[in-house]
């Protein structure tokens, strides 16, 4: 039920910001290399700059991250976190000044780069399986980790979401749901 409970966080956060407050929520988003811009590294997953933008991350969201809540148990909120602040934290470091990075798709690549990670080194049937499953419906993602001038996406976001969870899949080899 986590998942769903977080979904609707985000919704709720997505109308109030729509529908009462003009989408002035998303000046809190990640302001590269400006110091208060590392206020928007938390809060970056909570804010979308529209519905579509939002709707594009919820099934893919809910997809990953019930494989990242079933293999993590209850270390899912923090491994979340994890990720959320080593991406959140590259992504002020290498984007381009001037812009305003928002949205979970940084989290969605690092639970893709997790799961991928984890489906290459377990080298156990679940995890070879699940690898399999999530590149054929997920594999197109690793585009989105390159350079592109198509604003508004944060391929900075995609890329250092996707190494955060690379580097937790990694150093969570051989752990066990618990």
């Amino acid at each position: 039920m986590y998942l769903l409970d977080l979904v609707l966080i985000v919704w709720i956060i997505e109308a109030v910001d729509q529908f009462l407050l003009g989408g002035s929520l998303d000046r809190f988003g990640i302001h590269p290399r400006k110091l208060h811009g590392l206020l928007g590294i938390p809060l970056m997953p909570w804010l979308h700059g529209s519905f579509a933008h939002l709707i594009s991350n919820t099934v893919p969201f809910l997809t990953l991250g019930y494989i990242m809540l079933k293999s993590e148990g209850r270390r899912f909120f923090y491994s979340s976190s994890i990720i959320i602040l080593l991406g959140g934290l590259g992504t002020w470091l290498i984007a381009g000044k001037g812009e305003v990075h928002i949205g979970a798709s940084g989290l969605i690549y690092g639970y893709f780069g997790y799961v991928m990670t984890r489906a290459l080194i377990e080298k156990r049937p679940i995890w070879l399986f699940t690898g399999v499953l999530v590149a054929l419906f997920y594999g197109g993602m690793i585009f989105g980790v390159l350079p592109q001038n198509q604003l508004p996406v944060s391929w900075e976001g995609h890329l250092t979401g996707m190494l955060a969870g690379i580097w937790l899949g990694r150093k969570h080899k051989g752990l066990r749901a618990h």
